[in-house]
């Protein structure tokens, strides 16, 4: 294989069942219909979306069905993973129509992207079971040939902020263990941070993706937005391994709501 590809992360979108309905302040559909609108206007289109998580802020079917209206005439396939906002259960039917698909293994170019589910049960932090680190072993093991990607909602590293760090993937040494004998995997990406984020580890670069909507003020000792419109990230996944990044802003008007303790 020979081929690069251009992929985009949208992360974080947070809808509800009603297109009125606003995130400390900021209404979330209306936010995700102007990066849509960026992402139609490009030239060359991307290969493929990817949506690393809580896609709901009201996880029900309609608004899972919402975002698949939205995503319906997209000129290439949209790939998905749950976050902890999200129920599985109420995705999985919704997000099944074209262009959406739900398959945990993406074939990009010369790249292979493997899709993972960091979610806990009613819990905001992350763990990835035992059988998805199996089922990650087995999947590195039988195409070791690829450049690989990892995608999942929660990041495996510390951002500096420590009430969102209590919220990370609880046992990121599981997922660097098994990483570690695999070196195909070149690249990790998450959400969850609403920020954009880079870390190194053992060749490996680790990229966190901003919000479709609000946005988190990076190493804040407590929960605060950051007035910064939505944004998405940009990925040239070259054939010899290597990737080009960027974070791309999207400007709308902000009516965010900093008195809120949380969202």
């Amino acid at each position: 294989m020979s081929q690069s590809a251009y992929l985009i992360q949208l992360s974080d979108l947070h809808l509800f069942s009603n297109s009125s309905g606003t995130l400390l302040g900021l209404r979330t559909a209306d936010s995700l219909a102007a990066i849509l609108d960026t992402l139609q206007h490009q030239f060359p289109p991307p290969d493929a979306l990817l949506l690393t998580g809580d896609l709901a802020q009201e996880p029900c079917t309609q608004t899972y069905t919402n975002l698949a209206n939205a995503l319906k005439t997209f000129p290439c396939p949209v790939y998905w993973l749950p976050g902890n906002h999200d129920d599985p259960a109420a995705m999985i039917p919704a997000l099944a129509q074209p262009p959406l698909r739900g398959d945990r293994l993406m074939s990009l170019g010369a790249w292979q992207g493997i899709l993972l589910n960091s979610q806990v049960e009613g819990q905001v932090h992350g763990a990835l079971s035992e059988t998805t680190l199996h089922w990650l072993d087995d999947q590195l093991s039988n195409c070791s040939d690829r450049p690989t990607f990892i995608a999942l909602h929660h990041p495996p590293f510390r951002t500096g902020a420590p009430w969102l760090d209590s919220s990370r993937l609880q046992n990121p040494e599981a997922l660097f263990g098994i990483l570690d004998r695999h070196p195909q995997v070149k690249l990790v990406l998450f959400g969850h941070i609403h920020q954009s984020f880079m870390a190194e580890r053992q060749g490996v670069t680790y990229l966190g993706c901003p919000s479709t909507c609000i946005q988190f003020l990076p190493r804040a000792a407590k929960f605060t937005l950051e007035p910064i419109g939505p944004g998405f990230r940009q990925l040239w996944l070259e054939a010899d391994g290597t990737v080009r990044t960027q974070i791309q802003r999207v400007t709308i008007p902000l009516t965010l709501d900093f008195t809120s303790e949380g969202y």
